[in-house]
């Protein structure tokens, strides 16, 4: 495979090729413990992945999905802080690696070099034959360590921090002393958990502890103050399209060519940062002659924004809005038409 960057489809291709003749009976029953863990409440003190046999169909079952929500979550930091790129990444609990192929991506014209974390060796040694089979370069230096995921964590300085989907596998003692070795140790910090109210509960105590240790949130938040979301009425979340392989359906037992994932993120910074003025949490409702946006801000907190034809430019924008987006768009070179139209947008 002659690739210079990795992409989805990279990932697809690689996985088939790696995990072709895996025993389809064998990897459904894995699936099915895996994903019993997964969705599960009891964190463990132990890896969910015992063997290869796991590592394989957890890679086929899960990588696609958070390389998808990793790579939306970076989208949102970078657009904050446009044009700076880390020299150096550390995936905590990476695995497999699905964290450092999104950062990889996300950075593919300068891809800093990158150290994986995880407790799991199997996790560790497929994620390496996973990288050198891409024919990505930046994935080929990839270091690859075998370490404990808790309380007794210590990583060198470090320009980004990842930790995905890890949370959910710890002790809450262990939470969060990851969340505060991350934030010691980094310039910044992308945290991602599954889009499900608990996960969402662990992103906020992950947020909160950023905060208190001195860092600035990125994204998705338009601030670093408390979230507006009254506990219990709502979890703010977002979602990704993931492209299916056949592998991908086998495994999973499905039929459709795709699926989206749903995440929570939060990314915090130890520099100067200018965070979107507006988040759009629900997908937009587009009706005749105007789009409803549901919006987190960082002046009014959560509030809907009604934008019709009449704000010209701005419409056309709501229009090709998507879940997730900062709100409003940046204004073209050369003009502010998006920014001088929100001024008239009514908010119901």
């Amino acid at each position: 495979m002659n690739a210079t960057a990795p992409t989805a489809e990279t990932l697809r291709t690689t996985l088939a090729g790696l995990l072709d003749g895996l025993p389809p009976t064998r990897a459904a029953q894995a699936v099915e413990r895996l994903i019993a863990s997964y969705r599960g409440t009891t964190p463990t003190d132990a890896p969910v992945l015992r063997d290869r046999s796991d590592v394989a169909a957890y890679a086929a079952y899960r990588m696609p999905a958070t390389f998808e929500a990793v790579r939306g979550a970076l989208d949102g930091l970078r657009a904050t802080i446009p044009g700076w790129s880390p020299a150096t990444h550390t995936d905590i609990g990476g695995g497999t690696g699905a964290a450092t192929w999104a950062v990889a991506e996300a950075f593919a014209s300068a891809p800093p070099a990158t150290t994986v974390l995880d407790w799991a060796r199997p996790a560790l040694d497929l994620g390496r034959e996973l990288a050198l089979a891409s024919g990505a370069p930046a994935l080929q230096e990839v270091e690859w360590q075998c370490s404990r995921i808790g309380s007794a964590l210590r990583i060198e300085s470090t320009d980004l921090v990842t930790v995905s989907y890890v949370l959910k596998e710890l002790t809450e003692a262990d939470r969060a002393a990851v969340v505060a070795e991350a934030a010691r140790a980094a310039r910044a910090v992308l945290v991602v958990e599954p889009g499900t109210p608990d996960g969402y509960e662990r992103i906020l105590r992950a947020r909160e502890a950023l905060v208190a240790a001195g860092l600035t949130v990125a994204a998705p938040c338009p601030h670093s103050s408390a979230c507006p979301i009254e506990p219990g009425t709502d979890w703010c979340h977002f979602s990704a399209r993931v492209s299916r392989s056949s592998l991908h359906r086998r495994v999973k037992g499905g039929s459709l060519a795709y699926e989206d994932e749903k995440f929570s993120y939060v990314a915090a910074v130890r520099f100067p940062v200018e965070p979107a003025p507006a988040r759009v949490t629900r997908r937009p409702q587009i009706r005749k002659g105007m789009v409803l946006l549901d919006l987190c801000t960082a002046a009014e907190g959560l509030r809907r924004e009604t934008v019709t034809k009449r704000h010209g430019p701005l419409y056309r924008a709501a229009r090709d809005a998507d879940w997730g987006d900062a709100w409003p768009p940046p204004a073209p070179e050369g003009g502010d038409a998006g920014g001088a139209a929100q001024g008239h947008a009514a908010a119901d």
